[in-house]
């Protein structure tokens, strides 16, 4: 686990500004420290560089997928050090694949208790990956099961086994250049395989098709061998 400090600063990214005003009172007496709560993607990337904090929690209502993958990878980008973590009001089984797939460290809901939020926040600071139970539970224990090899079970999509390969690493969030190293193979290879993969599951991009994967019985390792910490609300 990652260092414990005496406190963490903090960047809230929330459009609802009742919201990002009750957060900052319910962290004063922990070791979270609100410095700067904004409204939007937008003006967060603009304090990103100077403050570079050590979380940046959002509500990613009102994005796509897409965006959201895109926008979590700016973040990383602009603030590398910071963990990410996502707090909102729905249960979204598809922006939970996508999140994995940009990498963010928690995904938590709005309606659990403020000190279920501050322990799980603690967690993730202390580099755990922190999930609400309901989600970890579907992913481990129902239909979005991998199979005991870490394969998706067959013929999705009509697949080849080196496809499903491929797409299992893509949504365990490797790039092509890691995908070509973890499989023996040349970026070339790659690319090829993934253009046949988006056209033979019907998706426009690498970030659906994470989402297909995820849906599909493709869980990203962080679930598969248990690294994931599932907490109740």
């Amino acid at each position: 686990m990652t260092k414990i400090k005496e406190s963490y600063s903090v960047l809230h990214i929330d459009p609802n500004e009742l919201f990002r005003e009750g957060l900052s009172r319910i962290f004063c007496d922990s070791s979270l420290v609100v410095v700067e709560d904004v409204p939007s993607f937008e003006e967060a990337l603009n304090h990103l560089p100077e403050l570079k904090p050590d979380l940046v929690i959002f509500d990613p209502n009102g994005y796509s997928e897409d965006a959201l993958a895109e926008l979590t990878s700016r973040i990383r980008e602009t603030s590398p050090g910071s963990r990410i973590v996502i707090l909102t009001d729905k249960v979204a089984l598809t922006r939970l694949a996508s999140a994995l797939y940009a990498g963010i460290h928690g995904y938590l809901l709005k309606n659990m208790s403020t000190d279920s939020l501050k322990q799980s926040l603690r967690l993730v600071m202390m580099g755990e990956t922190v999930f609400p139970s309901v989600l970890a539970s579907l992913l481990v224990n129902n239909r979005f099961v991998a199979s005991s090899n870490g394969s998706a079970t067959s013929g999705h999509g009509g697949l080849s086994p080196r496809e499903t390969e491929i797409l299992s690493c893509l949504v365990n969030g490797l790039s092509n250049k890691e995908i070509a190293i973890q499989r023996d193979i040349t970026e070339g290879t790659v690319k090829v395989h993934l253009k046949g993969i988006l056209k033979k599951i019907r998706v426009n991009n690498r970030t659906q098709a994470a989402i297909w994967g995820v849906q599909n019985g493709m869980v990203a390792d962080v679930f598969r061998h248990k690294r994931a910490i599932a907490v109740d609300t």
